[in-house]
């Protein structure tokens, strides 16, 4: 970077956005992403320059950004022109609840707020054993979740913690430890076989369809479909791995597995 801390930052991901306005940073916040919604006075404050996998570079360039923050390998070719031009990047990865608490620490570090993010980090933390650690009612409800439905993709591994975390069972908790969605891809007939409780659906940006999922060939026995549980979970609550998903993502998933018990 030229500048430490980077006075101008462009964030092509939402969970960071979020972040540098959590930790009192977001004058630093040069352009976002077009799915930055969080919070909500972002999209009036902060110009768009880029989708997830793709990007104008001409403007991120023009923003003259002393660093840009990215996520995952989706975004390499983004990351790799950006290079080309003589931009420091630096890429993320987190992928479950540990990672995201590193990734606030982190970014707090990188933008001279480390004693702030460790805070913001460890309210978190306080919050997660909390609801933990609250009495449920037997037995746990056990969960599918669906982040795509053509072809049907289970829950990154967050998601899963968070289940677990607000009482529940992952369905299908083998799949977690996959990062590629390619290798969440599940078949119907192993959702019927897993028999969730509750089905927690987002479909990655695009609305939830629940008569789609009733109306599966061989699921109008599970018990989720047959109790009417399937549930839809806002996308920018629960697939962006920030802040979102450790606060009103995570009581998102309370309420649809305790709010009617």
């Amino acid at each position: 970077m030229r500048n430490f801390p980077p006075r101008r930052i462009v964030c092509l991901t939402e969970e960071t956005v979020e972040t540098l306005y959590l930790l009192g940073e977001q004058d630093r916040i040069v352009g976002v992403s077009g799915y930055a919604v969080r919070p909500p006075q972002v999209r009036r404050e902060k110009p768009r320059v880029s989708a997830f996998i793709s990007a104008d570079m001409p403007k991120i360039l023009a923003l003259d950004p002393d660093l840009v923050l990215a996520f995952s390998d989706l975004q390499a070719d983004i990351i790799a022109d950006l290079v080309r031009a003589g931009v420091a990047v630096h890429v993320f990865n987190q992928r479950d609840v540990a990672g995201i608490l590193a990734m606030i620490r982190t970014l707090g570090a990188m933008v001279g707020a480390a004693d702030r993010a460790d805070q913001l980090a460890q309210n978190l933390e306080q919050r997660l054993a909390t609801i933990a650690a609250t009495p449920r009612a037997a037995p746990r409800p056990k969960v599918y979740f669906e982040e795509w439905d053509d072809p049907l993709i289970s829950g990154i591994g967050w998601v899963s913690e968070l289940i677990e975390i607000a009482g529940g069972t992952d369905a299908l908790p083998h799949l977690r430890a996959h990062q590629a969605a390619k290798d969440r891809i599940v078949t119907p007939d192993a959702v019927r076989v897993a028999m969730p409780d509750v089905i927690l659906a987002s479909w990655c940006g695009k609305k939830v369809v629940p008569d789609r999922i009733r109306k599966r060939e061989g699921w109008r026995d599970i018990p989720a479909v047959r109790n009417d549980r399937i549930v839809e979970i806002k996308s920018p609550i629960i697939l962006q791995p920030g802040p979102a998903a450790l606060t009103d993502g995570l009581d998102a998933i309370v309420k649809a597995l305790w709010a009617e018990r």
